[in-house]
């Protein structure tokens, strides 16, 4: 199984640093579900061979990437290649909130349907925008205008996202490039295709779903299929300072409401659950575990200070069925 994939583009309150653990704690289950999609960064980071994967996001526009990513790499990647360009992303952003929003709509109806232009364009200005309000309707109705950074031979470079200097190529080695000046039968956009044609590969067996994160928590997508493992990671709640146009679909609820199933799920032997949150925000009952991790970039790199506190406070809760690594080494 390939670790090293990730997802291309860049994602605030990824989990890649803390797959491995969560993984340790998994262990090698036949069914796994993740009702925070996102960057998928557990999934991608699964050391061994999967059997039954289902992913949801409420996003439809996530759930739509990845759709386009399994079904059709090529097409979404023909979309992705495009030149930095201003006046391109605030186009493309006011057509992705329109007519794309409105395409979307039968992602949630139809499990198989998806919209590669939407996908394309969609990651492309993912990879170009600066902070957060991409494809997110603001609460008072207003969009921003974000600028791009145009210096570089006007392929720009900004820290806090894939950094789109160094020949066009970027300079996170890991993570694939998305912006090419030649299309995508040069060598620059022929990497985006490889790199999606093994994410391809990877969600070829992934259920792919978009909804409310509760929908695919019932005991068919669950327990009828074995030992379950389940990655909850919701929209921070309680006293979090965080932006809030991070995720177009939040809820300060939800963090509340993902816990309660948590504890309400958390004697069943057949679930393995893992919860995601910030020091203090769950209280969990006896024989959960609580693992400290220190977050780095997203939230751990806002400008305004927020990111570098928070980045200490991130916590992950285990359930009781989880493997436990001190009583195993101590089993040996």
């Amino acid at each position: 199984m390939n670790t090293e994939l990730k997802a291309p583009f860049p994602w605030f309150g990824g989990k890649s640093k803390v797959a491995e653990l969560v993984w340790s704690r998994f262990g090698c289950v036949p069914n796994y579900v993740e009702p925070f999609a996102g960057s998928l960064a557990v999934l991608l980071g699964r050391p061994h061979d999967a059997a039954t994967e289902t992913v949801n996001d409420k996003d439809a526009f996530i759930s739509n990437f990845w759709r386009a990513i399994q079904f059709d790499p090529e097409a979404t990647a023909r979309w992705a290649d495009w030149p930095v360009s201003e006046p391109d992303l605030e186009a493309r952003h006011r057509w992705l909130m329109a007519t794309g929003a409105a395409r979307l709509e039968l992602v949630k109806a139809d499990p198989l349907f998806f919209d590669a232009q939407v996908a394309g364009w969609w990651v492309w200005g993912l990879c170009s925008w600066i902070g957060s309000g991409w494809c997110v309707q603001r609460r008072n109705g207003d969009q921003p205008k974000q600028m791009p950074h145009v210096g570089n031979a006007g392929m720009g470079i900004n820290r806090k996202l894939p950094a789109l200097g160094d020949g066009g190529r970027g300079v996170h080695r890991k993570r694939p490039h998305l912006m090419s000046s030649k299309g995508i039968n040069s060598e620059r956009g022929a990497d985006i295709l490889g790199y999606f044609e093994a994410l391809s590969d990877r969600l070829r067996r992934v259920r792919v779903c978009c909804g409310d994160w509760s929908r695919v928590l019932g005991e068919s997508v669950t327990v009828k299929h074995g030992m379950t493992a389940v990655f909850l990671d919701p929209p921070y709640g309680g006293d979090v300072d965080r932006d809030e146009q991070l995720y177009v679909a939040d809820s300060m609820t939800v963090s509340q409401d993902v816990r309660e199933w948590a504890i309400a799920n958390g004697d069943n032997p057949l679930l393995r659950i893992a919860l995601c949150g910030y020091e203090g925000e769950h209280t969990m009952p006896p024989g959960w575990e609580c693992i400290a991790w220190k977050a780095i970039g997203g939230h751990g790199s806002q400008s305004d200070g927020r990111g570098r506190d928070n980045s200490t406070r991130e916590r992950i809760w285990f359930s009781s069925a989880c493997i436990n690594q001190e009583e195993e080494l101590f089993q040996l």
